[in-house]
């Protein structure tokens, strides 16, 4: 086999591959020999049909499956040994048929087509500044915090009117518009918690009444958008467009969260015995989760922000027309020319960043290793055993464990991209200059959302 190569530009190239009988002749010949023994045709013995009635029946499309194989085989072949960074794979040239005949075979002529991976240069370097924005833990998130940690671990105990947090146990009863009850309207018993009546003319409407008091109310100011409305007052979704905007609420239960006190018992819910005894050390350790939880925030909003940085300013040509074929030959499902169009944007900005990513892996010898995979599911594991206060197991078990995660493909794929972005970062971190600044934590839930 011989293969020539014929650069159309720096993005486009051209395969020729020449074939000659020698290549193929003998894989013909043993697998058309197969088909002889086993082929049952009437009037023949098993193994005696003639050789020249099984090349008949099979001998072109068994060439053109050998044919196939060889071919590839030697493109890739070629490829690996001149070290060519491709994208996609070889797809055969557009308006151009195979040079020879399958009817009296002997030497064939294909080409291929095939796109460059383009040579891309990353504006980054140490001159290169971002902020890099950390949450100012303040008095008011740390009172915050202390708050939702005794909500957490308090309990639900009856009072005798609705405050403005309490949840109520209630009865919806559908009305007419005048408020008379509707005949063969909706009744349904649910419940509702005042933090999330978002009006504030229904929830003072709400707040003092008391067990047995009736309010009318429209469903969707004390629910939480149409799902929830649907869920509160047992239908589907789609018939909130039929019902009636006016329901009697009759308050049968108020429960109220009294939270837990600060106290030692608290303390060692939290931490384990004796690993805090005050207030003041509760809230070093909570200043001290925070800090670790947000870092790893503040590492993601980087990262984001680099990656649009270096997805608008690096150069990075593409073999377009190559790439957009190659995807509508190449798709499982048949795509149309306009669906590739609609999505090719996409489809080049993602490409682009796996280039940027690829370059500054390569370029910097940063490399994932199995090892490497399994100590950071095991660390995966492990915060997931400490987040409903399970100890983690012997390393032995984790490691059996981890494993097990990792035969996994979707989840062997999840784990090495988030590996893979933990280094990109500690590379971000590394390389480029970091001006810290310190927001809300408001301010920075904004900034993470955009």
């Amino acid at each position: 086999m011989n293969i020539i190569r014929e650069d159309v530009d720096a993005l486009n190239a051209v395969l020729k591959v020449k074939v000659s009988t020698e290549d193929y002749q003998s894989k013909v010949k043993n697998t058309l020999e197969k088909y002889r023994k086993t082929a049952k045709i009437p009037g023949f013995r098993p193994g005696h049909v003639p050789m020249a009635l099984i090349q008949k029946q099979h001998g072109k499309a068994v060439l053109a499956d050998e044919l196939n194989k060889i071919v590839n085989d030697g493109l890739y072949k070629y490829i690996a040994e001149n070290k060519l960074e491709i994208l996609g794979n070889p797809i055969p040239k557009e308006g151009t048929d195979i040079v020879g005949s399958f009817d009296q075979p002997a030497d064939f002529e294909l080409e291929y087509v095939i796109g460059f991976s383009p040579a891309i240069e990353i504006p980054l370097s140490a001159k290169s500044k971002y902020d890099y924005v950390k949450v100012k833990i303040d008095d008011a998130l740390m009172n915050k915090q202390v708050e939702d940690l005794r909500r957490r671990y308090g309990k639900l105990i009856s009072a005798d009117e609705v405050g403005a947090t309490d949840m109520i146990l209630a009865q919806f009863l559908e009305l007419n518009e005048d408020e008379s009850i509707k005949e063969g309207g909706i009744l349904h018993s649910s419940t509702i918690s005042m933090e999330f009546v978002s009006d504030q003319k229904v929830a003072k409407s709400i707040v003092g009444k008391k067990q047995g008091d009736n309010v009318v109310v429209d469903p969707a100011t004390v629910s939480r958008g149409g799902k929830d409305t649907a869920a509160m007052l047992g239908i589907q979704e789609e018939a909130l467009a039929t019902i009636s905007a006016k329901f009697q609420m009759t308050i049968n239960e108020i429960k109220r969260m009294e939270m837990a006190e600060l106290n030692q018992e608290l303390f060692d819910k939290l931490f384990g015995p004796d690993n805090v005894k005050t207030e003041e050390e509760l809230k070093g350790r909570i200043a001290e989760d925070l800090k670790n939880m947000f870092a790893n925030d503040s590492d993601r909003l980087l990262t984001n922000v680099i990656y649009k940085d270096l997805i608008e300013k690096t150069k990075v040509s593409l073999p377009d027309a190559f790439l957009k074929r190659w995807i509508k030959l190449s798709n499982e499902k048949p795509v149309t020319d306009e669906q590739i169009e609609a999505e090719y944007d996409a489809y080049a900005k993602s490409l682009k960043w796996q280039l940027i990513q690829g370059n500054i892996f390569k370029t910097n010898e940063i490399k994932l290793d199995q090892q490497e995979a399994i100590e950071f599911t095991k660390s995966l594991l492990v915060s997931n055993y400490a987040q409903y206060g399970i100890p983690a197991p012997e390393d032995a078990e984790l490691t059996k464990s981890a494993l097990s995660v990792l035969q996994n493909k979707e989840e062997a794929n999840r784990i090495y991209d988030m590996l893979a972005e933990q280094k990109l970062t500690n590379y971000f971190k590394s390389t480029v200059k970091l001006n810290e600044k310190e927001v809300s934590y408001d301010d920075f839930v904004a900034l993470a959302s955009n």
